[in-house]
C-alpha cells in the first residue's frame, strides 16, 4: 500500500477562492510537478482538518471533484489514491528551465514586484503566448 503523499494544503481565507477549490488546485499542481504520483494516498479528511482547521465536508467535496475528474479514487476504508498524473515529464525533468524561472522571479522581486504583481505579469504573458493554442 502506498504511503501518504508529502502534500500539505495551504488555505488562504482571504483569496476569494472557495476552500474546496484551493484543495483541488493545489492537488492538481502537485500532480503537474510530480509531487503526487499514481498510487500515492492523499491525506485523510481528518489529517487535512487537523492541519488547516477547515470543515471535513469541504475536504470531501474537493476529493469528490478530483474523483469526478478521474484524478483520484476513493477506496473504502483505505483512503483516497491518485489514479493519474497531469502535465508533461518536462515540468519535473528540466532543471535549467526551472532555474531560469527562479532567476527571473528573483529579478522581478528585486525590481519591487510583489507576489500578486509577478502572478499578474506571468499570467498575462502566459495567456498571450498560448492564445489560440488548442493544447492550452
Amino acid at each position: 500500500m502506498a504511503e501518504s503523499a508529502a502534500v500539505e494544503f495551504r488555505i488562504d481565507r482571504r483569496s476569494g477562492v472557495a476552500t474546496y477549490l484551493q484543495i483541488v488546485q493545489q492537488t492538481k499542481q502537485a500532480l503537474r510537478l510530480g509531487v503526487l504520483e499514481p498510487g500515492d494516498r492523499l491525506p485523510t479528511a481528518r489529517e487535512v482538518v487537523e492541519a488547516t482547521a477547515i470543515n471535513p465536508n469541504t475536504v470531501l467535496k474537493a476529493y469528490r471533484e478530483l474523483e469526478r475528474e478521474g484524478l483520484v479514487e476513493a477506496r473504502r476504508g483505505l483512503g483516497t489514491f491518485v489514479r493519474r498524473t497531469l502535465g508533461s515529464a518536462a515540468v519535473t525533468t528540466d532543471p535549467p528551465l526551472r532555474a531560469e524561472l527562479v532567476e527571473w522571479t528573483r529579478r522581478a522581486r528585486a525590481a519591487g514586484l510583489d507576489k500578486d504583481d509577478v502572478s499578474a505579469l506571468f499570467t498575462d504573458v502566459l495567456d498571450s503566448t498560448f492564445k489560440g493554442d488548442p493544447h492550452s
